[in-house]
């Protein structure tokens, strides 16, 4: 079995961010004393700490970043666009997405934003190198 590419060991790591950004938000919710409610079927939604709800906000949005960097992955395998500029832009995405999880969470501002933006644009720019 051969190594896989940066692009794909990335989309693994970010998988691998995911959960871990999951398991925060839960912990988070568990720490508010709502272990009960993490549990159930969640027919409601009770109100969040600041920080649980910063957390759960992340998650939502690296389910959405994720998908859009997937496709990037997918066409970038498929076209065999690897090269440095997409491995690059893979590391750029996962280092903007790791550093995301405090911005969001500590409330950086404007610097959520601005991270959010290197990881969109890096996974821009991949789907770019592999359509064009």
């Amino acid at each position: 079995m051969s190594a896989p590419s940066a692009e794909l060991l990335v989309l693994g790591l970010a998988a691998i961010l995911q959960a871990v950004q999951i398991g925060l938000a839960a912990w988070s919710m568990n720490r508010d004393g709502l272990a009960a409610w993490n549990a159930s079927p969640r027919d409601s939604t009770p109100a969040f700490s600041p920080l649980t709800g910063r957390l759960r906000r992340a998650v939502d949005n690296h389910f959405e970043a994720l998908a859009f960097f997937t496709i990037a992955v997918v066409l970038v395998q498929f076209t065999g666009s690897n090269g440095a500029l997409t491995a690059t832009c893979a590391w750029a995405y996962l280092i903007a997405r790791i550093l995301y999880v405090p911005a969001y969470a500590l409330g950086w501002v404007p610097w959520r934003s601005v991270i959010f933006g290197i990881g969109f644009v890096a996974t821009m720019t991949m789907i770019l190198a592999a359509i064009l």
